[in-house]
């Protein structure tokens, strides 16, 4: 038994991944799309954005690809990147089927996740209310999503998740723009104390309700931002 190849083993079991830049570029490029510092429709400016961002060209052109394949950047010959712009329709028909998604998400998750998981949801949300209460939009909506995509991974169906990660990606810039308002935003708050109360209680089918009457509420608070 060697103590020191033991030990470089432990140290390499807990050894925590640094962001690559890729990743970073990525998530920041991201963050400015669904913030509006991109505008919609017009075309990336490379060289400026490099400028911005302290990069070169490739990890931006990489960072896009992928921004590409999310839907939220369309690669156009001869034009280059620009920031995809969703119709109304667009926004409608991906809200309506998130809703049969989440839907059938609810009783699934309700049965299927473990104590300690429901507690973790818990935990996020209430990081989301003390961003709520600090007016941090960025950083709420941020957990608004990844409350989201949580539950549904805990419904245990990868394809439900990978189908629904798809369009819940396309919606970002346009779900954080509809909480404008004090109002919408306390309207989607209240809409999440309603779904956290139903996971805590188990109660699949009112999870299932909360999780559209909250999309059915998400589109009458963008509708007139598009």
């Amino acid at each position: 038994m060697n103590p020191l190849a033991d030990a470089d083993a432990s140290v390499e079991a807990v050894r925590i991944e640094r962001p690559t830049l890729h990743n970073v570029v990525v998530s920041r490029i991201r963050d400015m799309i669904i913030e509006g510092l991109l505008p919609v429709g017009v075309r990336i400016h490379e060289g400026q954005l490099c400028q911005q961002l302290g990069i070169s060209r490739t990890p931006l052109r990489e960072a896009l690809k992928v921004l590409a394949s999310e839907g939220l950047v369309e690669l156009i010959p001869s034009r280059g990147a620009i920031v995809r712009e969703l119709t109304r329709k667009d926004a409608y028909d991906m809200l309506a089927v998130l809703g049969h998604l989440e839907a059938m998400a609810g009783p699934l998750t309700c049965r299927n996740a473990t104590d300690e998981e429901i507690r973790e949801v818990r935990r996020l949300h209430d990081k989301m209310i003390g961003c709520y209460e600090r007016r941090e939009r960025l950083p709420y909506f941020k957990l608004n999503q990844q409350i989201h995509s949580l539950l549904i991974s805990l419904a245990g169906n990868e394809s439900l998740y990978l189908v629904h990660d798809i369009l819940q990606t396309r919606m970002k810039r346009i779900r954080f723009i509809g909480d404008r308002t004090e109002a919408s935003w306390k309207g989607a708050m209240d809409d999440h104390e309603e779904m956290i109360a139903a996971l805590e209680a188990r109660d699949g089918d009112r999870l299932s309700e909360a999780l559209v009457n909250h999309l059915k509420g998400s589109w009458e608070r963008i509708k007139n931002a598009i």
